[in-house]
């Protein structure tokens, strides 16, 4: 018999369960003796061994279902060499419990800090597959990441209604967009909404020149405006801070987030009435669109077919709309960011998109 263990670590998403049911239902069809672990709550099942043994049921009528049937949690890959509270190792705790149950394959799914950790368990000599779990879509080494374009549904569906409460009021509205290292979030839910400013991590923004952009609305008769910003949007000023000086100047920042201090400063430099709006964890939530479940059973078929070719050690990604299999070394500790010079945010400009810069 194959034993195939499988977790969902860091952030939830819309297609996680999507992703899995790819996975099991590719396994259950082609291996006559196979069974599925799920450990609960990500890694942290993995390393005090909360498990339980999966059915083929178990796995049915979950394509539409967000979130994840068997939980995650948060484990930071900085803390994975650090004993927990009791002294325990927890790499080999992970290690044991994969040894424990016989397992073949252990399949993770999740985002860059999952992907550090599955790197070491496959540097540890374990059998893993992983699967790209992101609503940033900042893995490297795939096009597209599973939950990124349900987000980024839920995102444009909050600018689009901004739109008539802002005509009807002439005012400035913000719309705050998940993405605290990297834009791709704000940019896509920015240019399907129809924003007029767009301000990603990537771009440090001059609130003079965003003030600018809103302006030249005004002078052309436009009766509002509307930002899509990051919350790890950053001004020119805040750029040339280290990482540690940045950290701190957020943690002393006396506004809930970013949007509300960029709110302040364009209601003081121009004197209009200026709105924050921000859909916050509504953006993780609900059923999976239409792609995300295509592209997630694609991908669950694609990391089971690794399995069954006994190819361990891959990420499952998409280039160029193709299948690929990604080595886990080549994408652990890697960040796929938005370039400033790409062509997506060329041809933004060209629609009158301003950044900021």
């Amino acid at each position: 018999m194959k034993r195939i263990g499988m977790l969902t670590s860091g952030g939830d998403c819309q297609s996680l369960n999507a992703s899995m049911r790819g996975v099991a239902k590719t396994l259950y069809k082609n291996l006559k003796d196979v069974e599925i672990i799920g450990f609960n709550e990500g890694y942290k099942g993995l390393i005090y061994g909360n498990y339980r043994i999966m059915s083929p049921s178990d796995f049915s009528g979950i394509l539409t279902q967000g979130g994840t049937i068997l939980g995650t949690s948060r484990q930071p890959f900085k803390q994975m060499r650090v004993p927990d509270e009791n002294g325990l190792d927890k790499v080999e705790a992970m290690k044991d419990t994969y040894k424990k149950l016989r397992l073949e394959c252990l399949v993770i799914l999740g985002g860059n800090g999952t992907h550090k950790t599955a790197n070491l368990l496959r540097e540890e000599g374990l059998n893993v597959v992983t699967l790209p779990k992101t609503i940033d879509n900042d893995i490297w080494g795939t096009d597209m990441t599973f939950g990124f374009q349900s987000a980024v549904d839920i995102a444009t569906e909050a600018i689009d209604c901004i739109h008539t409460t802002a005509a009807s009021h002439s005012r400035v509205f913000i719309v705050e967009v998940m993405g605290h290292k990297v834009g791709w979030m704000t940019l896509y839910a920015g240019i399907a909404g129809g924003a007029d400013v767009i301000l990603i991590p990537e771009i440090p923004y001059d609130i003079d020149s965003v003030v600018k952009a809103i302006a030249k609305r005004t002078k052309q008769g436009k009766r509002f405006s509307i930002l899509a910003v990051a919350e790890g949007a950053i001004s020119k000023e805040e750029a040339k801070l280290s990482k540690k000086e940045l950290k701190k100047r957020r943690l002393d920042m006396p506004y809930p987030s970013v949007s509300y201090e960029i709110g302040d400063a364009i209601s003081k430099k121009t004197g209009q009435e200026i709105r924050v709006t921000i859909p916050g964890h509504t953006q993780r939530g609900g059923s999976p669109d239409s792609y995300d479940r295509v592209i997630s059973s694609r991908f669950g078929a694609a990391a089971a077919n690794l399995i069954l070719n006994k190819e361990y050690g891959y990420m499952v990604g998409m280039k160029n709309g193709d299948i690929v299999k990604v080595p886990l070394e080549e994408v652990a500790g890697k960040l796929k960011v938005v370039e400033p010079d790409s062509s997506i945010i060329k041809e933004a400009k060209l629609l009158g998109i301003s950044f900021g810069d």
